[in-house]
């Protein structure tokens, strides 16, 4: 009999994993990860540890499965809140949740479980796993379009998703929620939780401030007008100009007005819209740029300001990560791919290139908020072949 590690978050989607895993004819453990401490910066009635810890166990004894609490809240700390922290000073936009499947669910909870003599970890994602006729693994969308969550396990090697199972990826929602229903499972009816994987729903600001002072600098509103972004959307969206159009905006404060205040450049993200308090302002307003050096904030009126829109973006070459097989490109090399730059974006079409400069996207339309430090995550149809953090 296979033994199989269950990361037990509390919620209905691990739930029935577990459930369908027994069922399968799998000796089922259940592990909780407790990977954070720290309450003051968690929304209380958002997914608060302790009480997810409890109903993991409740779900646990139904199941009559084995459960233990694994504390990996120092390596949490060192691998995705450090990590957080400096890409926010930066000026970056980090995805800790890509990170944390990585580096923690498919790395130190994954080493945990084959500790145990596990054969497999499985965890309540929306996504699937293909097998191939080289005995590689495929990681597939899930086939609920509304829950896809193969974009969170973008960076995963080939090794751990040979260790991985996803029993409910091929399940849309309702249906889980059913099964969930039908075995009586005490988490049958609760809500989905949001922010931090295994942690909660987090009051970012709050949460910043732990190490990054908030410091009151000015947002400045360009004018769509502006030359450099007129000389911009004139250029050819091809791959000959691809570089150039990669290239983000830099603006001056003199380039604009005053609008407002902020209590810190390093707390906002390009094509953030909440948060801003800017009012008195024609339409919505959207941050356009970050300058964390000098403390300013940049925003732009309406979703369709030239300075939030781009043709292109350049990659992180470093953190390039292919799930199946590594595809060495030569220069000028292209490969057409549907293209994701954050969770839940639909697909949109693209090209990745490579040139002497570095691995490139040139999109078919124009994207909105490209935000330095996110990952691009590239698909063939539902396949997921690979993924980078977005360099600019």
């Amino acid at each position: 009999m296979k033994r199989v590690v269950v990361g037990l978050s509390g919620g209905v989607d691990s739930s029935v994993t577990a459930l369908l895993l027994q069922q399968q004819g799998y000796e089922v453990i259940g592990m909780f990860m407790r990977n954070w401490h720290d309450e003051s910066v968690t929304i209380s009635d958002e997914c608060p540890w302790i009480d997810d810890s409890n109903d993991a166990l409740l779900i646990a004894q139904q199941l009559g499965i084995p459960f233990q609490v694994i504390d990996l809240s120092e390596q949490y700390k060192d691998r995705i809140v450090n990590y957080m922290f400096a890409e926010y000073q930066a000026g970056r936009t980090p995805n800790p949740d890509v990170l944390c499947n990585r580096e923690i669910k498919f790395d130190v909870f994954l080493n945990a479980a084959m500790d145990l003599g596990a054969d497999y970890v499985a965890t309540g994602h929306y996504c699937q796993k293909g097998e191939n006729k080289d005995g590689t693994f495929s990681l597939i969308a899930g086939a609920d379009p509304g829950k896809d969550q193969s974009y969170f396990l973008c960076q995963l090697s080939q090794t751990q998703l040979s260790k991985a199972l996803f029993p409910i990826g091929h399940l849309q929602k309702a249906q889980v929620r059913q099964i969930a229903l039908e075995n009586g499972l005490v988490t049958a009816n609760k809500k989905d939780s949001q922010g931090l994987c295994f942690v909660g729903k987090i009051a970012l600001p709050t949460f910043l401030q732990q190490q990054l002072e908030p410091k009151v600098g000015p947002v400045i509103e360009i004018p769509p007008q502006l030359q450099i972004l007129e000389t911009y959307h004139k250029i050819e969206p091809s791959l000959a100009n691809v570089e150039l159009l990669a290239q983000p905006f830099t603006f001056d404060q003199d380039q604009g007005h005053l609008v407002a205040k902020h209590q810190g450049a390093h707390y906002y993200t390009i094509g953030q819209r909440k948060g801003l308090h800017i009012g008195g302002r024609p339409e919505p307003s959207f941050v356009i740029g970050i300058d964390t050096q000098k403390n300013i904030v940049f925003s732009g009126q309406n979703e369709q300001h030239p300075g939030l829109n781009r043709w292109a973006l350049k990659l992180d070459e470093t953190s390039i990560s292919w799930i199946r097989t590594p595809h060495e490109f030569t220069i000028n090399q292209k490969l057409d791919c549907m293209v994701r730059i954050r969770y839940r974006q639909p697909l949109q079409k693209a090209t990745l290139i490579r040139k002497e400069a570095g691995f490139f996207i040139l999109f078919e339309h124009k994207q909105k908020g490209i935000a330095p430090g996110q990952f691009a995550a590239w698909y063939d149809q539902d396949e997921l072949l690979g993924s980078a953090v977005i360099q600019s």
